[in-house]
């Protein structure tokens, strides 16, 4: 039985900290290029569309191989119209428009590039191999401690972050990267959700990964990592 997936990219027109931030160049490419090369080489989605609210990044988008079926409404553009919002929003309204109905959704963000085409395609075949789960998505290991505020008090995020050891025997926490590589049942998208609760997360140690895009230090950063980055690019 055919399982549907699709890609949808975030890349919206507004942005505070760099103008067009989606359209800025690493490496010579824009950064809306990056996931869209990612997606195609994965070899597990059908169909990869950009939602977004720029003529500007939809032109770009579709040089490179991308749907733009629509334009998202300003309403759904704005710095506080949260991720799930709007891909609950495009699914939708893809569906719609295309007469398709999708089992598998995988996010992709324009502002994380350091990912290796490698972790989509697992994230994707986890998933069509393992009806119990409702998500696969990259996770940076570290094994940093973590502090939170709580009653105007710092404590520990972890109870067992107080016991100091090595690297190599601490228990290690993972950050969640969903804008790496993330796929999920289309159902939890429907409802508005990212991620489900039942879970694999594909470990990674790329300290690469940290560089998310959002101001200048984050691009003129990234253009320096590209140069070493480069290798990994479509593993």
């Amino acid at each position: 039985m055919k399982i549907n997936t699709l890609c949808i990219l975030c890349a919206r027109g507004g942005s505070k900290g760099i103008r067009n931030k989606n359209l800025k160049k690493v490496d010579g490419k824009p950064l809306i290029f990056y996931p869209i090369k990612a997606a195609k080489m994965s070899g597990v989605i059908d169909n990869i569309i950009i939602s977004t609210d720029s003529k500007k990044i939809a032109r770009c988008a579709e040089k490179f191989g991308a749907e733009v079926p629509f334009i998202r409404p300003k309403k759904l553009s704005g710095d506080l119209i949260t991720t799930e919002k709007t891909l609950k929003y495009s699914l939708l309204k893809y569906e719609k428009i295309s007469k398709k109905k999708f089992d598998i959704c995988v996010f992709l963000t324009a502002t994380d590039i350091f990912r290796k085409v490698s972790w989509i395609t697992q994230a994707v075949n986890i998933l069509k191999s393992n009806s119990k789960l409702e998500s696969v998505f990259s996770g940076h290991k570290t094994h940093k401690n973590f502090w939170e505020l709580k009653n105007n008090k710092w404590v520990r995020l972890k109870s067992w972050m107080s016991k100091y050891s090595s690297r190599q025997v601490k228990k290690p926490i993972l950050r969640e990267d969903t804008g790496i590589a993330c796929a999920s049942r289309a159902y939890l998208w429907r409802k508005g959700k990212r991620i489900g609760n039942k879970v694999t997360i594909i470990q990674n140690e790329e300290s690469f990964t940290s560089i998310d895009i959002h101001d200048i230090n984050d691009l003129k950063l990234a253009n320096f990592a590209m140069k070493i980055w480069k290798k990994n690019l479509y593993n």
